[in-house]
């Protein structure tokens, strides 16, 4: 007996919710909100919200979904299991820097932020190059999500391979602030899609793709 409807509701409200919580966090991290201290509580929040993306993955790649499916699962892995490890390894490496345990030149720029501007070249081109397809297919608000992140992904490329001078941290609040709003973008989604299936109609717009087909 063939399938006519997929065999699990949608994950992608959690999954965005997931996004929306890296998103609040990596605007903070760029505005300047958080202090060593809070890198550890970071990364356990990232590497929770990864949990979730793994399984909005899965469940979207099963149910024929190729590019949530692909992106929540590239997320899971850059945005949130890397990017909390990441910051669990910045914290022990100053820690034990200001302990006297490692050398000072550790903390140099060119010693542990140059790779991750290089490691973030793959992950900007990876959502850079699927912008089309969301433009195609997913409500504006998602699509201008992608964009947003798209923009995010580039500046940190250009910021931590000094490609981009930022003596007054403008361009780290840019970064900041890009994010957040994502975030809001994100949580609003996540409202839409969650109250329309429940009442049956559209309570809170989606808006159409910015390309019709």
């Amino acid at each position: 007996m063939s399938e006519t409807h997929p065999s699990f509701a949608t994950p992608i409200p959690a999954g965005l919710g997931a996004l929306a919580v890296a998103c609040f966090a990596f605007g903070a991290v760029y505005l300047e909100k958080v202090t060593l201290a809070g890198y550890p509580l970071l990364a356990a929040w990232l590497i929770g919200g990864g949990i979730v993306q793994v399984i909005t993955a899965i469940i979207e790649l099963k149910n024929k979904n190729v590019t949530a499916g692909n992106v929540f699962l590239f997320f899971s892995a850059f945005f949130m299991f890397s990017a909390g490890l990441s910051s669990l390894a910045k914290f022990i490496m100053i820690l034990f820097v200001k302990n006297g345990m490692f050398s000072a030149t550790l903390l140099d720029f060119t010693t542990y932020k140059v790779i991750e501007g290089y490691c973030w070249i793959g992950g900007a081109s990876f959502i850079t190059i699927i912008i089309p397809s969301y433009i195609k297919a997913a409500p504006r608000p998602l699509s201008l999500i992608i964009v947003l992140l798209t923009t995010c992904l580039w500046l940190i490329v250009g910021l931590d391979l000094q490609l981009i001078q930022d003596t007054n941290k403008f361009w780290h609040h840019c970064v900041g602030y890009l994010a957040i709003t994502s975030g809001f973008l994100a949580i609003y989604i996540v409202g839409a899609v969650c109250n329309n299936s429940v009442f049956g109609k559209e309570v809170m717009p989606l808006f159409v793709p910015a390309v019709k087909s």
